[in-house]
This record gives structure tokens, sequence and C-alpha cells, in this order.
């Protein structure tokens, strides 16, 4: 069984800056490709960033290239989300995710291809 937990939201002006964190259980964090997703209200969750657990390969949505940042640290079982320059439109419920097994490296952005999620963190960013 993994838990994940996530922490570091809240309430930020246009432009500033927040970092999230997301403590994992369990022993299979550290060979664990992870993601993080988010929601806004009435709309679906979407993917903002991935990163593999072999040689910590990132991925990101186009929305947030350049400002955000994904990072490990795979001896204290954490997962990052540096996320600098915010906008009002990154207001939203942030969920780290692990990805399954089974899907490698491919389909980061696909919610399908992750089966744990955290509870969320909430990022409001303010205009």
């Amino acid at each position: 069984q993994v838990q994940l937990v996530e922490s570091g939201g809240g309430l930020v002006q246009a432009g500033g800056s927040l970092t999230l964190s997301c403590a994992a259980s369990g022993r299979t964090f550290s060979t664990s490709n992870m993601g993080w997703f988010r929601q806004a209200p009435g709309k679906e969750r979407e993917f903002v960033a991935g990163i593999s657990w072999r040689i910590g390969m990132t991925y990101y949505a186009d929305s947030v290239k350049g400002r955000f940042t994904i990072s490990r640290d795979n001896a204290k079982n954490t997962l990052y989300l540096q996320m600098n320059s915010l906008k009002p439109e990154d207001t939203a419920l942030y969920y780290c995710a692990r990805k399954t097994a089974l899907s490698g490296n491919a389909g980061y952005a696909d919610v399908g291809k992750y089966d744990y999620w955290g509870q969320g963190t909430q990022v409001t960013v303010s205009s």
C-alpha cells in the first residue's frame, strides 16, 4: 500500500512562488515514476509535471513549462513541485500521484496510468 500526502499549498499573489511537497510512504517510491496533476472547479484533472525514477527525466505541460520544476528526493521519499511566476489560472487543487509500474515512461499526462493519489493541496493565486 502506498500513501501520498501533499503539503505546501496556500494563497499567493500573482507573480509569487510556492513549493509543494508530496511525502510518500512505502518502499517503492524510489523506483516509481511520479506526477503532479491539478484540478480547478468545474474542470477536468489535468497533468502538470512528471518525473521518472531511473534518471530523473522530467515532463511538463506546456502551460507550466519554464515556470514550474518537478524534483524528487528518494532518500526522503518526497516529491516536490517548485512553482514560480504564478498566475491566477494556476489556481487549483494540486495532487501528486504514482504512475503504475506497467506504464513505464509512456503517458505521463494520462490520468489512467496512475494508481495512487494524494488528497490534494489547494493553491490559490490572487490577481
